[in-house]
């Protein structure tokens, strides 16, 4: 089976340090369940017996997903019952403030909808239940649809009205391809994403990073260059082609971000070193193949000397965080057991009485709501881009 064009097409590895075997491996045996199963696509000579690869697809998908869990049983303690409580009481809040479309949005009025509604969809997968499937699978299902919906709108790709939110709906394409019931809509969710990716590629600036716009002569900042490089890892990490070119420019990015007194990572050449562009620029890094450079280390450094104060308040809260979690976990189970019951025990005191974070109203949703739930899910690790 090695040797068909099936293997060919998923297997060009590029050398890539972000490839996450697992990943790939389930990605793979899902496509090769499909293309084995009569009425999909693919050669009659090329395919193996689907009473060989289905069965095997099947138990290659339950062990990658149910391994999680017992690891949560076994092995993370630290998610504790009262998180738990948390996650269920902020994903009860979203499902109440999903609007009829499928959607969310941050005013009830479609107001960031593209971002909410990705960040929403993320914060489900990141307790394992996708559309289609689990209690929720209906809603997830609409949520996934409306997002379809838009991405077609865009024949250029774009999706949203700023980067920021190309970024989201990228990242939550990645992560839901392949993780689908209908094949159909995994098709689209294929050519969603491989032209999202396209308008990542295209609006890099010279300097390597990305600004609010969709253009290669429009600037560059840290944050908006964190949320859209850690879409398109997340999509190589899923198989679709992305140049080392653009990777080694973004390093290129990272090592004028930093700042080499404090060991930070700044929003811009005119700014100071930043918790949240800290904790983003560190992780990026780290997705870039920089994870034991001088660079990650001191930025590290850093990052844990704003603590214990970090956890009771810091401009851009949840935003850094949802950073500051997924660095640490890339940084070793040393640094990420340390850092996960401080944030931990941090926003499930923050919670408010409606299960939400941030300035909850019962027209939207605040972006920090979903981003709470992934934090306070990160040792479930069933999203591959926040697996170490």
């Amino acid at each position: 089976m090695i040797g068909t064009p099936f293997f060919s097409e998923l297997a060009d590895a590029q050398d890539e340090p972000l490839l996450s075997w697992p990943r790939r491996r389930l990605r793979a045996f899902l496509i090769l369940a499909r293309r084995t199963t009569p009425g999909t696509t693919g050669s009659p000579a090329s395919r193996p017996k689907a009473c060989i690869v289905l069965p095997l697809a099947c138990f290659i998908i339950a062990s990658l997903l149910t391994t999680p869990a017992m690891a949560q049983q076994d092995g993370a303690p630290e998610l504790t019952p009262e998180a738990s409580q948390a996650i269920d009481k902020g994903l009860k809040y979203l499902l109440s403030n999903q609007q009829k479309d499928g959607s969310w949005s941050s005013d009830g009025q479609k107001g960031h909808a593209v971002a909410c509604t990705s960040l929403a969809l993320m914060a489900f997968m990141s307790k394992a239940e996708f559309p289609g499937f689990g209690p929720h699978g209906e809603q997830l299902d609409r949520g996934m649809k409306w997002l379809l919906k838009e991405a077609k709108k865009r024949p250029d790709g774009y999706m949203g009205a700023v980067m920021y939110e190309h970024g989201y709906a990228t990242l939550a394409l990645s992560e839901m391809w392949g993780m689908t019931r209908d094949t159909d809509d995994d098709d689209a969710i294929q050519k969603a994403l491989e032209k999202a990716v396209e308008v990542i590629l295209r609006s890099q600036n010279p300097g390597g990073g990305w600004r609010y716009q969709p253009h290669a002569d429009g600037g560059e900042d840290l944050s908006c260059t964190m949320t859209v490089f850690h879409a398109l890892a997340s999509a190589r990490q899923a198989g679709i082609v992305v140049p080392n070119e653009t990777i080694a420019k973004v390093v290129k990015y990272l090592k004028n971000a930093h700042d080499a007194e404090t060991g930070g990572f700044a929003y811009n050449e005119k700014a100071a070193a930043s918790f949240p562009c800290t904790a983003g620029g560190a992780y990026i890094a780290q997705l870039a193949g920089q994870r034991d450079t001088e660079m990650v280390n001191a930025a590290l450094r850093h990052l844990k000397s704003q603590a214990p104060g970090v956890f009771a308040g810091a401009r851009y809260y949840s935003y850094g965080h949802y950073y500051a979690i997924q660095t640490m976990v890339q940084a070793g189970d040393e640094e990420y057991s340390n850092w996960y019951p401080q944030i931990r025990d941090a926003l499930i005191s923050k919670q408010n009485t409606m299960g939400a974070w941030g300035s909850a109203s019962k027209q939207g949703i605040p972006y920090e709501t979903p981003m709470a739930i992934i934090i306070l899910a990160t040792p479930h690790r069933y999203i591959p881009i926040y697996q170490r």
